[in-house]
Formats: structure tokens, C-alpha cells, sequence
């Protein structure tokens, strides 16, 4: 069982690629979190101003500790929010196995 978050942004017009850097500097970071068991950052293939994270922990009590960390804080919530015309965040918990 896993707790997988599914972020959504649209970058600001020519935000993109300063965007996409701090991303790369969080992901390293969140990564080295206990607990944090993927971190990955999407480019849209068709729109390059939306980016896609898929970021999986053990549990949800991870990824509460994984936003109260300075990198999330200074990076996401101080440098890479005012860079984004929209987010949003889908949190998601295993569907229990339906057995037949």
C-alpha cells in the first residue's frame, strides 16, 4: 500500500523552463525523504506549460512531513507557486482488491 499524489501546474507564459529547474532541484531533495517512494516530474508533450509530478510515499503521514521540509516550503510554496498560472493536487489511496 502506497500514498500517491498527482500534481497538475500550468506555468505562467515563458515560466516553463525555470519552472522545470527548481522542479529538478526538489525532486532530488524529496527523493532523499524518508519515506518518499518516487518523485517524478512530467513535461506535457503537447503543451509544454503543463507539468506533471507523480510523487509516491509509504503513507500519508510522509507526504505531510514532505511539505513541512525548508526545500518544499522555500522551492514549491516560495519560488515555483507565483511561476504558475494553475495547480492542482490529487491526493490518491490504494483501491482496496476486490476479490471474485
Amino acid at each position: 500500500m502506497s500514498y500517491v499524489v498527482v500534481a497538475r501546474y500550468r506555468t505562467k507564459e515563458g515560466e516553463e523552463n525555470t519552472v522545470l529547474t527548481l522542479l529538478d532541484t526538489m525532486a532530488a531533495a524529496s527523493r532523499q525523504e524518508p519515506g518518499n517512494l518516487a518523485y517524478r516530474v512530467h513535461q506535457g508533450a503537447e503543451d509544454p506549460r503543463t507539468i506533471v509530478l507523480y510523487e509516491e510515499y509509504v503513507r500519508e503521514a510522509d507526504f505531510t512531513a514532505h511539505c513541512a521540509t525548508p526545500h518544499f516550503q522555500e522551492i514549491v510554496l516560495g519560488t515555483v507557486l507565483p511561476l504558475l498560472e494553475s495547480r492542482d493536487v490529487l491526493r490518491c489511496v490504494p483501491r482496496p482488491q476486490v476479490r471474485t
